[in-house]
């Protein structure tokens, strides 16, 4: 029985090796680049880029969280999910800020600028999908992590339709379509995964009473 219990917490441990190693490389490429995307869609005048860039920082905030809980309790990581969704729902809703004062006070985005840097964005989070794509199951911190992932891949091909839409009618409003539609997005998820996580708490206490 003992040797059991000994290969069963040296599996998990490994497994927790994995995951802190995947989420680590996930964690720098997020961080490089949002401050690649925040500086040119600070250039460039894209709210598109721009909703994309906090959406790499609110993901890196999401990664570093993540992996300060990995050998935590079950009840830990679900309570760093939930603080996931609430972040990005913040986030989710300044950017959308951000949206509305570009439709008031408009600038004709750099097309070129952000299709070189959407396309660079879209390389390194489809990277970090495949690395994270086959963790997505093992808990509800990883499944949290993959969902934000694949929200940075579809926002990323919703940019490069933007630069497309701004390079063929020269006109700030495929940029602001597309930034309002990343924010939907990703606020669409935040309830999804504040959900996820207040069922389980849920049942986390139903367990811890019965």
């Amino acid at each position: 029985m003992s040797n059991c219990a000994s290969a069963c917490e040296k599996g998990l441990s490994q497994l927790a090796k994995r995951h802190q190693l995947v989420l680590g490389l996930v964690f720098i490429i997020n961080i490089g680049m949002f401050f690649t995307e925040a500086l040119y869609g600070w250039l460039s005048e894209s709210r598109a880029l721009f909703a994309d860039s906090l959406d790499m920082l609110g993901d890196a905030i999401i990664l570093g969280s993540s992996l300060l809980v990995i050998q935590r309790s079950e009840k830990c990581k679900t309570w760093v999910s939930m603080m996931k969704g609430v972040v990005m729902s913040a986030f989710s809703l300044f950017v959308l800020g951000s949206v509305i004062y570009r439709f008031f006070y408009p600038g004709l985005p750099e097309a070129f600028i952000m299709g070189i840097v959407g396309g660079l964005a879209l390389v390194a989070n489809l990277f970090c999908a495949l690395l994270i794509y086959r963790f997505k199951s093992d808990d509800i911190n990883m499944r949290s992590t993959w969902l934000c992932t694949r929200n940075d891949v579809l926002a990323n091909i919703g940019l490069l339709g933007a630069a497309w839409g701004v390079a063929f009618t020269h006109s700030f409003l495929p940029d602001l379509i597309i930034g309002m539609l990343i924010c939907g997005l990703i606020f669409k998820t935040s309830l999804d995964v504040i959900q996820e996580a207040s069922t389980k708490l849920k049942e986390l206490k139903l367990n811890c009473i019965s």
